[in-house]
């Protein structure tokens, strides 16, 4: 199985080639470019007012204000500094302004941040939490619910088949941690939320709703590692769905393969069908 990406391709590889271009010494081009993500967030590289010495990356994601709540904008603020546009594109929620003219010579920073611009969106959620675990305050504080989709705030499997390979997915998941010792706890439950939601307004019960349980100790959330713990989790969702079409798709493709064969055998098998030939004279004989 693999690691999705946790940053955006296509970001770094537009921003890498305008700034390597601008650098140069070149012309600046037009840029407009439209592009989608997981969950539905929409990207739009552009430039701002039509100022080609200027490029403007924006995002828009439906849930972004269940993220203010839990200081994104702080946290924006702080790992783009000067970078963030004080009044967002129209349309979007977060817009990060570059310009061309006054680009640092080692540019590498400016476009790996900004290609994680949706990860640093989820991340303050986990860092004021990871805090209240560190500094021991974390009981009683009030619970956060990020609807990120329409009618989810993590995953329903619209596909019977989903249900049954995910279960197979998260049980390895689970077995996973007798091989490290220093993984989290995963738990799994379908149908039913876990004792700590079933208070929840959100909580929905159902055959193909699934619900997924990380058990976070200090190891995982202390300054050193919760980066990497932040990283994993928030694209979790994106990855199990991805590795359940993936699935899908090899045994679908086993099963073509298997009929091919099958079709091969079978026509191997038809007897032949002799031609009637006929003698000089006219009449008919079947060559045996």
């Amino acid at each position: 199985m693999i690691i999705l990406e946790q940053n955006n391709r296509i970001i770094t590889e537009v921003l890498d080639l305008k700034f390597k271009s601008a650098l140069q010494g070149n012309k600046p081009d037009v840029v407009d470019v439209r592009f989608a993500d997981f969950d539905g967030v929409i990207y739009h590289i552009s430039n701002p007012n039509g100022d080609r010495t200027k490029i403007m990356l924006s995002i828009s994601l439906k849930f972004y204000k269940d993220l203010q709540e839990h200081g994104a904008d702080d946290l924006l603020r702080r790992t783009y500094g000067d970078y963030l546009a004080s009044q967002p594109e129209n349309g979007h929620n977060i817009s990060l302004i570059y310009d061309l003219a006054a680009l640092p010579a080692d540019y590498a920073e400016l476009v790996e941040k900004a290609s994680h611009l949706k990860r640093n969106c989820f991340a303050s959620v986990f860092e004021k939490y990871f805090e209240f675990q560190e500094s021991g305050q974390a009981e009683g504080q009030k619970r956060a619910v990020i609807n990120y989709r329409d009618e989810e705030t993590f995953t329903i499997f619209r596909d019977p088949d989903d249900v049954v390979i995910g279960k197979v997915f998260l049980q390895e998941f689970r077995e996973g941690r007798k091989a490290s010792q220093t993984a989290p706890q995963v738990l799994y439950s379908v149908g039913e939320p876990p004792m700590e939601l079933r208070d929840q307004p959100g909580a929905r019960v159902g055959d193909n709703v699934g619900y997924i349980t990380f058990v976070l100790f200090p190891r995982h959330t202390n300054k050193k590692t919760r980066d990497n713990t932040i990283n994993l989790i928030h694209t979790f969702r994106d990855y199990l769905h991805y590795h359940i079409k993936c699935s899908k798709v090899y045994m679908h493709s086993r099963m073509r393969a298997k009929t091919n064969d099958f079709l091969k055998v079978l026509n191997r098998a038809r007897p032949e069908v002799r031609a009637e030939k006929k003698t000089f004279s006219g009449r008919a004989f079947i060559q045996s």
